[in-house]
Formats: structure tokens, sequence, C-alpha cells
């Protein structure tokens, strides 16, 4: 039984790494590409136009009180001409909406809007009193969940696009421009999404909502979380964009089609895996109208989050991700294997069920039965020895390769001692996996019972030093 075992966990091993490397392959062709095509844009062209369409950032807010007042001016002061931004108060039981109303001089105003997306009740719609911040619309609302706010946002605003992006985030001032790019694009077929990039700001230098020096995190877990990202979306997104089988476009920051959103049905607040959701049932939409479509993905970093600095933090978010996964699978199980849909239902589908999914609780069983092989002294050790350097070895191969796009394309970490703490963390990484396993396995029992709700991991905040500015800030700008 042990040797049957043991082959089935060597070609399982070589059919994943194998799958890996392939993703790599694509993402290193895609990105290629891109840099090569976009070394010829004049982003500035898009700010003059005034043809560039209207957008529309939605920022739904609950609690936000450490940084709600930074991340407004920083979306008040984009690179772009033609846009609004919606603050959306999900009935903060905080000080967030004191905290806008005040330092921006908000009134309630009269606001006509139709429920085309169900949502809870709009308290108010409140404008600012000084022309500076003509663009910013403040929504207070009952509390409903993120999605339902995205649904309110979606309801008041007017423009043929719109950016969800989470309030506790940073956006790049040219976000905006690389973002709408693919929509202007002359194209065969119908642009319905894009996302970008997400980078970490854990123990960067924050001032007054912008970035002034990037730095690799202080603290092991948000260190870890850096090279998990840079693999998932310089290789993993990358690649799917590239295959047309992208289903998943990151809830801190994405641009899309209002149009198709509603006609799609909105944000499903049913699930806390919303922003995978609203993709497939996008995409479903198109397909089932027999539309030809595309979902884009841009590899430029646009966006900066906070992530979980302990573990409980991060058990929070990584058990609500797995519940969300599972929540998305099982809602659009019909596209497994369906080619009606594609390369996503033939590829994309079928690689997040095996490989999102049922990889960990795989792993799990694995790390059982090797463990039942020890106690019962039947553990062919030189074979798991073996296996286990082929596996590691691996593993730091394929985050080295993750840090390495990330150096020779946009370079963030401009420090040497930067790079090499990353390198050195890849080292370690391998022996963290099984806490991501167990995370996995419990958002699955917490999927079976149904759990509901964020449980909303802690936040620290961009400054310790500063507390929430109360007064007016000094005036951005405005682009002529």
């Amino acid at each position: 039984m042990g040797f049957i075992f043991a082959h089935i966990v060597f070609y399982l091993t070589l059919f994943i790494f194998g799958s890996y490397l392939l993703l790599g392959l694509f993402s290193a062709i895609a990105l290629r590409k891109y840099l090569r095509k976009n070394s010829y844009v004049n982003y500035n062209s898009l700010v003059l136009s005034p043809l560039s369409p209207k957008i529309s950032i939605i920022a739904p807010a609950f609690n936000e009180s450490k940084t709600i007042i930074d991340n407004i001016r920083t979306l008040l002061s984009l690179y772009y001409n033609n846009y609004e931004v919606i603050l959306v108060n999900d009935g903060s039981t905080d000080d967030t909406f004191d905290l806008v109303r005040d330092a921006y001089d908000l009134i309630r105003v009269n606001y006509y809007f139709d429920y085309r997306i169900p949502c809870e009740r709009i308290r108010g719609v409140y404008r600012s009193k000084n022309p500076s911040y003509n663009r910013l619309t403040v929504i207070d609302k009952v509390n409903g969940g993120k999605a339902d706010s995205l649904n309110a946002g979606i309801n008041i605003c007017q423009s043929s696009l719109f950016i969800s992006i989470d309030a506790d985030s940073i956006i790049e001032s040219d976000s905006i421009l690389k973002l709408v790019k693919p929509f202007l694009e002359e194209k065969d077929k119908k642009v319905i999404g894009s996302g970008g990039v997400i980078r970490i700001v854990n123990s960067c230098e924050v001032e007054r909502g912008h970035i002034r020096e990037i730095h690799v995190p202080h603290k092991l877990l948000p260190r870890l979380q850096v090279l998990e990202y840079t693999r998932a979306f310089l290789l993993g997104r990358m690649a799917w964009s590239h295959l047309d089988g992208l289903m998943l476009i990151s809830g801190a920051m994405g641009i899309f089609d209002r149009d198709i959103v509603i006609k799609a049905g909105g944000y499903s607040i049913k699930t806390v895996g919303e922003d995978m959701e609203l993709v497939l049932r996008m995409r479903r939409y198109m397909a089932d109208h027999d539309q030809d479509y595309e979902v884009s993905y841009i590899p430029d970093p646009l966006c900066w989050t906070e992530v979980p600095s302990d573990i409980k933090s991060l058990r929070k978010q990584r058990t609500r991700w797995t519940r969300g996964l599972v929540e998305s699978l099982w809602t659009h199980k019909n596209m497994f294997f369906n080619g009606k849909y594609g390369r996503l239902g033939v590829l994309g589908y079928p690689y997040w069920f095996f490989f999102e999914w049922m990889a960990p609780l795989i792993a799990f069983s694995g790390f059982a039965y090797t463990i039942y092989l020890i106690i019962i002294n039947s553990l062919n050790w030189p074979f798991y020895l073996l296996l286990f350097i082929f596996v590691y070895t691996f593993a730091v191969c394929l985050s080295t390769w993750a840090v390495l796009f990330e150096e020779i394309t946009f370079h963030k970490y401009k420090r040497k001692r930067d790079v090499l703490k990353l390198l050195t963390v890849a080292l370690v990484e391998p022996f963290i996996y099984p806490i991501h396993t167990y995370f996995a396995i419990r958002g699955n029992f917490e999927a079976l019972r149904r759990k509901k709700g964020w449980e909303k991991a802690e936040r620290n905040g961009f400054d310790k030093k500063k507390k929430p500015r109360t007064k007016m800030p000094e005036p951005e700008p405005e682009l002529n």
C-alpha cells in the first residue's frame, strides 16, 4: 500500500510542477509582449483627451477610520481627467463617516437614482460644499457588506465604466490610465473587465496617502505574502489572461463594464468571494448570449494594500478566501469541462478546481497518511527524502523566478538588501506551507457549515505616528 501511495504522490507532484512550469512560460511570453507593446504608449494623451471615458471609482468603507482620510486624498489626486470618487459608508460603527464629513465639509444633497441592483437602504447622499472636492460623492447606507456596498455605488454612478477598490488601499497615480487602456483599444472582442497587480504596503513609508519609499515588510508573515502575491500576479494571472482563462479580478482594484455588470445581476451578497463570483457570472452571461468578450489583465503594479501581520488575522483572511472559492465553484459548477465557455470551462475552471481547491485537501491527506506510515514503520525514507529535496528545490526556484520577474520588469524594490531578504524568505517559505493547508481545510469546514460573514481582520494603518486628520486637508490640484 505504501508503495502505491508513493507512486501516486510522485506522479501527482510531477503533474503539479509541470503545470506551474507551463504557467511560468506563458507568463514570460505574455509579459514580454506587454512590455514591448506598452513601451510606445503615451499615457499623457489619455489624460488630455476630451474623449477619455468618464470613470466612477467605488470605494466601500466599513470602520476604516485609521486610513480613510489618506485614502480619499489619494483617490482625489489620481492622474486622470474625467472621473469621480464614490465612497460608500457601509453603516460603520466607528467614526469613519464623521471623519469624512468633517474633513471634506459634506452636506446632504438630493440625488436621483434607481435601485437597478438590489442593495440595503441608502440613507443619504453627500457632497462637499468646497468646489475643490466636486469629484467626491459619499453614500451613507445601512450595513450590508462589501458586495452590497458596491451594488449601491453602481446604482448611484452614471459612468459606463467603474472601478471597484478597497477603501484601505493606496492606488498608484497613473493606475486609471493603465486600467482603462484595454477598453479603448480597437478589438474584435468587447472588454468587460480588467485587473492589475496588487502589492503589499506593510512597512512602506506613506505620507498623506502616497507611498514615499518602498520597503520589504519588516515582519515575517507580510514578507512571506510579498512572495506569494508576486507569484500569483506575475506568474499565475498573467498566464491565465494570456490563455483566456482568467476567472478572478482582485477585489482590491478592478475596472468593469457597468452595463454588463448590471445585466449579470451585480455583485452577489450570498458569497464572501464576490470578486471571483462576479467575473464568473459576467463571463457566463457573455457566453450564454453568444457575445465575444475579453477579460484583460495589466501586469503593472497599480494598487498597494495592507496584509495581515499576525496569524489570527491571516487565518481570518485565508479561510474567507477558501469559503469564497468553494461558493463560487459550486455556484458555477456547470462550467466544469464545459466547452461552451471556451478555455475558461476547459482549462481555467478545472485548474482552480484541482489546484486551488483540491490540492490543499490532497496535501492534508498526504500529510496524514505519511504520519500513519511513520507510526507503523512502513515509510520509504530514501524515497521521501529525495521527494522532499525535489519539492523544496522546485518551490525555492519558483519563488526565485517570481522575484526575477519583478526585478527585470518593474523593479519596485530599489535596495539590494530588500531583494536579498525576499530570496532569503524563499528558502523558509516551503516550511510554512502546512499552515496554509490548515487554513484551507478550516475554510472548507466553514463552507460546509455555510458560515457567513467576513471576520474582518485588524488593520494597523499606514502611519502609526499620525492620528487621522479631522480638519479640512489642503485642496488637491485639478487637472486641466
